[in-house]
C-alpha cells in the first residue's frame, strides 16, 4: 500500500466561480486518519482557502457531514484506508444549496424544525409533589432510539423525496417529533399531529429507507415515519367511527 492518497475535493467560491469544480490534493495515507484529518491536512499545509465544517471529531456534533465517494458520511468517522488506493471524492451534501466549497446551507431545515415542536409540552403546568416527572426505564426505552439524532443532515442528503420537494418535513424532523410523542412526560402529541399528518409530512415519504441506511447513530428515521403513519391512520379511523365523546 502506498503511503499517499489523493482527495478529489469539490471547490466552489461564489465570488469567482460560476459552478463547482474538482481539485486534487495528495495527502499522507495514515491508518488512524479519517477523511476529516485529510481535509485538515490540506487546510493546514496545502491550501488554507478550503472551506468545510467540523467541530468535535467524535461523531457527536454532526457538523462534518459530507459526500464521500457518492455516499453521505460523517467525515470524522470515515477512514482514508477504507478507500485506498483512492482517489477519494469529497463533495458537499446533496439536496442543499452550497455556500462555499464543502459548506452547505441548512437554513431550510432549521426554519422547519420548530414546526414539529421538538420539546416537551405539558398541558398541566404544575410540577408533581415529588419535584420531578419520574420515568421508568421501559418508558425511556420507547423513545431512546429517536433521541440519538445529531442533526447531521445525512438523512436529508440521502432522501429522494427531500431532493424533489424541499417542503417535505424530512426524516430528522419527523423522528425528533416522534421522540417527544413517545415520551411519557409529554402531552403535546395532538399539537404535532396536524403538521406531521400534512401532505408534506409523513404521507410524502415513499419509504425508500435510505435515511436509515446512512444514519450514523442508528436512529432509524424511516421506522419513526412508518410508526407514525400507523398512529395517524388509527386516529383518523377513530375520528370517522367513534362519536366525539368516546375518542
Amino acid at each position: 500500500m502506498t503511503d499517499r492518497i489523493t482527495l478529489r475535493v469539490t471547490r466552489y467560491r461564489p465570488e469567482s466561480d460560476t459552478e463547482p469544480t474538482a481539485q486534487e490534493y495528495e495527502i499522507p495515507l495514515r491508518k488512524e486518519w479519517a477523511v476529516l484529518d485529510g481535509l485538515n491536512h490540506i487546510k493546514d499545509h496545502l491550501d488554507g482557502t478550503l472551506s468545510y465544517r467540523w467541530s468535535c471529531r467524535m461523531g457527536v456534533c454532526g457538523s462534518c457531514g459530507m459526500t464521500v465517494n457518492g455516499e453521505p458520511k460523517l467525515t470524522c468517522a470515515t477512514f482514508l484506508e477504507d478507500y485506498a488506493p483512492g482517489p477519494i471524492r469529497v463533495e458537499p451534501l446533496s439536496n442543499f444549496p452550497v455556500v462555499r466549497d464543502l459548506v452547505v446551507d441548512i437554513g431550510t431545515f432549521m426554519r422547519t424544525l420548530p414546526r414539529v415542536k421538538p420539546w416537551l409540552i405539558r398541558s398541566e403546568q404544575e410540577a408533581p409533589a415529588e419535584g420531578e416527572y419520574r420515568q421508568l426505564p421501559a418508558e425511556r426505552e420507547e423513545y431512546a432510539q429517536f433521541s440519538m439524532c445529531i442533526n447531521c443532515m445525512l438523512c436529508y442528503a440521502a432522501c429522494p423525496v427531500y431532493g424533489l420537494d424541499q417542503e417535505f418535513l424530512g426524516p430528522a424532523a419527523i423522528a425528533l417529533a416522534q421522540r417527544y410523542n413517545l415520551d411519557s412526560r409529554d402531552q403535546g402529541a395532538s399539537e404535532r399531529m396536524d403538521v406531521l399528518s400534512d401532505a408534506e409530512g409523513i404521507w410524502a415519504c415513499t419509504f425508500v429507507g435510505e435515511c436509515s441506511a446512512v444514519c450514523p447513530k442508528d436512529v432509524d428515521p424511516a421506522g419513526a415515519i412508518q410508526r407514525y403513519k400507523f398512529t395517524a391512520a388509527m386516529e383518523s379511523l377513530k375520528t370517522f367511527l367513534l362519536p366525539r365523546g368516546a375518542r
